[in-house]
């Protein structure tokens, strides 16, 4: 076990990535991984390399392992390769574990790949949740408007009182218009009549003995004298 598995190995990665392996040593290399990401362009899909270094005794030890930054990749905004970098090298332990004793970077190079991918699509996810939540908290916001104040027995109430009061303050209003309206009718000057009115109402023999009256006291001289100019 040891060096010629390792050689075994690196021909059988040679065949798989033919393009995506380079050589740094007899027992070191790299392997480009470069991501699926579903409606994204191929040549904006962020890429990095993955360094192994086998150990004398390797497969029965874990290969040494570094994931670095490849050359020119494109930056992206759910993925950084130094921020990154611990937890997808934790999540490929097991997959070591279970292997020992075997050729395993295969594995390590799959599990990376596909971690990295839903890592990424895990974060937009986030992202399209928090969008929509927002977008659903102001449609509920802007149907409020035409919803109005949700009816509970307590606002039922309070608006119930502000009804009662409401009703009696009209009713109050009401009735004192009505009591002012009766107050001035009966104070209200009584309309004066002319002669011709009096006549034509049959109240002409009531107005004579009116003058009687007004002009009981009054000196007959006078009377008479107002008689012959009338004359």
């Amino acid at each position: 076990m040891g060096r010629e598995e390792q050689v075994e190995e690196r021909e059988v990665l040679e065949s798989i990535f033919p393009e995506e392996i380079t050589d740094l040593s007899e027992t070191e290399f790299q392997v480009s991984i470069k991501l699926d990401i579903p409606d994204e362009e191929e040549d904006t899909a962020p890429h990095f390399l993955l360094q192994v270094r086998y150990p004398d005794t390797y497969p029965d030890v874990a290969p040494h392992l570094d994931l670095l930054g490849a050359p020119n990749a494109p930056s992206h905004q759910h993925f950084s390769i130094s921020d990154d970098r611990e937890r997808l090298l934790s999540g490929v332990q097991e997959i070591i574990q279970e292997n020992l004793g075997m050729a395993m970077i295969f594995a390590i190079v799959s599990t990376i790949k596909e971690a990295a991918e839903q890592m990424i699509q895990d974060r937009k996810d986030t992202v399209t949740k928090a969008q929509e939540e927002a977008a659903l908290a102001a449609e509920r916001e802007e149907n409020k408007k035409f919803h109005g104040t949700q009816v509970t027995p307590e606002t039922f109430l309070k608006w119930r009182e502000g009804f009662v009061r409401e009703m009696e303050e009209m009713e109050r209003k009401e009735e004192e218009d009505r009591l002012a309206e009766l107050k001035k009718a009966k104070i209200k000057e009584p309309v004066k009549l002319t002669g011709r009115q009096l006549w034509q109402r049959g109240l002409a023999g009531n107005l004579d003995e009116e003058v009687d009256e007004e002009l009981d006291g009054v000196p007959t001289e006078g009377v008479e004298k107002l008689a012959v100019e009338a004359a």
